[in-house]
This record gives structure tokens, sequence and C-alpha cells, in this order.
């Protein structure tokens, strides 16, 4: 397995991952329940998280303002603005008995610590994990790994776009559930050539 080159990867075909259909934004006591339930079922989820862009010298980051997680079907987007949104995220995070798959997660851990007050246990960094399968000098990101692994090419266009800002336009909902979604579809095909250390 190796690092797919910048120029490789624009020949893959587009990563289609998630439609809208199929993302649930957590706004509410309602919504909040819903994605506990079907949350708290699962061994490991897809994770990732957005971060309000820094426009100014001397701004100091706000922490994580969108956190999502992913089933193989499903992705929920947990806006950190909603109260009801952070609880359920909080379980979910916090419990150890879910595996919480993600690239290069040191920094969201840290982030989720001191500014959300989340204490996430049970992690997966795919990033360290796919260096060591490729045998690469460096950690694989979501894009190389995306390419190395599913032969597809994740989309990078809403990555810079002002996560602050809400509500979420369609090409921000799609790109942070993906994002997630395609953490917890490496670990499967990981899992399934049986490369996944446990």
């Amino acid at each position: 397995m190796q690092r797919p080159t910048k120029e490789q990867i624009r020949e893959l075909p587009l990563y289609t991952g998630l439609t809208l259909d199929n993302i649930k934004i957590i706004e509410n006591e309602q919504d909040a329940a819903y994605a506990l339930e079907l949350l708290s079922k699962e061994a490991c989820i897809g994770f990732d998280t957005e971060t309000k862009p820094i426009f100014r010298k001397g701004e100091t980051c706000p922490g994580p303002t969108l956190i999502q997680l992913a089933t193989e079907s499903q992705g929920f987007l947990f806006p950190t603005r909603f109260p009801e949104a952070i609880a359920c995220v909080r379980a979910i995070l916090s419990d150890p008995n879910i595996t919480k798959a993600g690239f290069g997660i040191n920094g969201d851990i840290k982030e989720l610590r001191n500014k959300l007050n989340i204490n996430i246990v049970n992690t997966h960094n795919l990033s360290i994990t796919l260096k060591h399968l490729s045998d690469d000098k460096d950690p694989i990101g979501a894009r190389a790994a995306v390419a190395m692994v599913l032969k597809q090419r994740l989309g990078k266009g809403s990555q810079k776009s002002n996560w602050g800002a809400y509500p979420l336009k369609p090409n921000q909902i799609l790109y942070a559930a993906n994002d997630a979604h395609s953490a917890i579809c490496i670990v499967k095909a990981l899992d399934e050539k049986g490369l996944l250390r446990r």
C-alpha cells in the first residue's frame, strides 16, 4: 500500500459517500435522542470536527464549531451552538464501548477537552495506522487515505469555508459528513483485508 501522488488522486472518481438524505443535523432534544439511540448501538464510528477559520491576526480559536459522526449508512452533524447537540455528542464520544475512528485526531481531542469539556475515549487515529501500513515517513491524511484504500478522490472544496456561519450550506453538510463517513468506510475496508490492528 503506497501513498498516491496528487496527480494520481486527481485521476480517481469522486468519493460519493453519503447524500443529504442520509445526513441528520442535531439541533434539539428530539434530534439528540434519535442520534443517541442509533449511535450507541455501533461498535465503531467515523469522527471529525470543523472549526471556524481565523480571519484576523490575534483572534483566538473558538474550538470546534461542528462535530461529525458517521456510521456506514448515516451521518450526524452536531453544531456546537446547540446545547442538546453538545450533550448528545459528549455521551457518544465518552462511551468506552464505541471506537471513534478519524484522521489526525490528536488536535481534535485537545480542542474538545479544552473548549467543550468533552473527554473523548477509545479513539483510532487512521493517519498513524496507514502511515505504518504504507511504510511512509509521514501520517496519512483523509484525502490520501481515501485514494489509497477506497480508490476514490475525497472532495475538499468546502474545507476552508466559514464553519461558524449557520445554517450550513448543502455543500458544507456533504463535505463535513463525508469526512467522517470516509473514516468508517476505511476501517471496514482495512478490516476486510485483515489489515486492522485491534
